[in-house]
C-alpha cells in the first residue's frame, strides 16, 4: 500500500489518473468491439450516434468510416465546453480517453464473447459503467455527454438527465426504424446497467447531511470545514434525557466526503453522536471542487 506521503506527492497523483484513464479508455474500447457490436447494440451519448451514423452510411451509402473519423468530430463542441468551463486539466484527461477508446475500436479486431444479446447487455452495460466510472473517480470523462451533464450540473445547477436522456429515445428510435427495434430495446437495457453502476459508484453530486451532537463544535466545526470546505451551522439546545445544554452542528457534504468527514470528527470527540441523512435537493451556496 502506497505511503501517506506517496499518495500526497505530484508524481503519484498524475501516475494513478494516468494509468486509471489509460485503463478506463482501454476497456471502453474493448467493450465496444466484445459486447456492443456483437450484440448489435446503440449505447447512449455520442457512442451511439457514432455507432447510428457509421451503420447508416454503410448500410445506405456504401460508405465505411473508422469509428475515429466520426467519433472525434462529434465531440469537439463538449471538448470546447471542458476547456472554457470546467478545467484544462479534466478536458486533457478526457480528449486522452476519447482518442485512446476510438483507436482501440479501430484497431481491436471483433472479439465474441457470447452471442446471447440478453448477457451482453447486462455485462456489456456492467463493464461500460465501470470503464467510465474508473475516469470520473480521477477527474476525466469519457466525451460526449459527459462533458454535458457535468457542465449544466456544476455551473448551472440543473440535472442534464432528463435532456440526455431524450437524446438517447431519438438516438434508438431512429436504430428502431432503420435496424430493428428489438435491438433498441435491448440497447435500453444495456445504458439501464450502465447508468446504474456509475449511479452507485459515482457520488461527487451527491449530498448528505451531518447532524452532530458534540461537547466541542469549534473542533469538530475546524475538522468539517478543513477536509471539505463546507460551512456548518450551530444550534444549542437542552438534552431531554440529562437535561443538559447541548451544542448541535447542521453541515451538507457531498457523500463521497462523508466516511472521511465521519473519521475525523471521531478523532477529535469520540463521544460525539452523528447522524447521517441522504439529502435530495438543496438550493442555495454549495461549495462544489473544482475541476483542474
Amino acid at each position: 500500500m502506497p505511503s501517506k506521503f506517496a499518495k500526497k506527492h505530484p508524481a503519484y497523483r498524475v501516475g494513478k489518473r494516468f494509468l486509471f484513464v489509460v485503463l478506463g479508455a482501454v476497456i471502453i474500447g474493448f467493450n465496444i468491439k466484445s459486447f456492443v457490436r456483437t450484440g448489435g447494440l446503440f449505447p447512449g451519448g455520442f457512442t451511439g450516434m457514432t455507432l447510428l451514423i457509421q451503420q447508416i452510411l454503410d448500410k445506405y451509402a456504401d460508405i465505411r468510416l473508422s469509428y475515429t473519423t466520426i467519433y472525434i468530430p462529434l465531440n469537439l463542441v463538449p471538448v470546447y465546453i471542458g476547456i472554457k468551463w470546467l478545467g484544462k486539466k479534466f478536458t486533457f484527461y478526457s480528449l486522452f480517453v476519447i482518442l485512446l477508446s476510438s483507436i482501440v475500436v479501430d484497431l481491436l479486431p471483433d472479439i465474441v464473447i457470447t452471442y446471447d444479446v440478453l448477457l451482453i447487455c447486462i455485462f456489456g452495460g456492467v463493464i461500460n459503467g465501470f470503464a467510465i466510472w474508473l475516469c470520473l473517480i480521477v477527474g476525466a470523462s469519457a466525451g460526449g455527454t459527459d462533458f454535458i451533464s457535468i457542465y449544466m450540473s456544476e455551473k448551472h445547477g440543473i440535472d442534464a438527465w432528463n435532456y440526455i436522456l431524450l437524446g438517447n429515445i431519438c438516438i434508438l428510435f431512429i436504430a428502431g426504424v432503420l435496424f430493428g427495434f428489438d435491438r433498441a430495446m435491448y440497447s435500453i437495457i444495456f445504458q439501464y446497467c450502465t447508468t446504474q453502476v456509475i449511479s452507485t459508484l459515482f457520488k461527487r453530486y451527491r449530498k448528505h447531511t451531518l447532524i452532530i451532537i458534540t461537547d466541542q463544535p469549534s473542533a469538530v466545526y475546524g475538522r468539517i470545514k478543513e477536509v471539505t470546505h463546507h460551512d456548518a451551522t450551530l444550534f444549542t439546545g437542552t438534552g431531554c434525557y440529562q437535561g443538559t445544554d447541548r451544542n448541535m452542528l447542521y453541515s451538507v457534504v457531498s457523500s463521497d466526503e462523508v466516511d472521511k468527514v465521519i473519521n475525523e470528527i471521531q478523532a477529535v470527540d469520540h463521544k460525539a453522536f452523528i447522524n447521517v441523512l441522504k439529502t435530495e435537493q438543496i438550493n442555495g451556496r454549495f461549495y462544489k471542487k473544482p475541476h483542474d
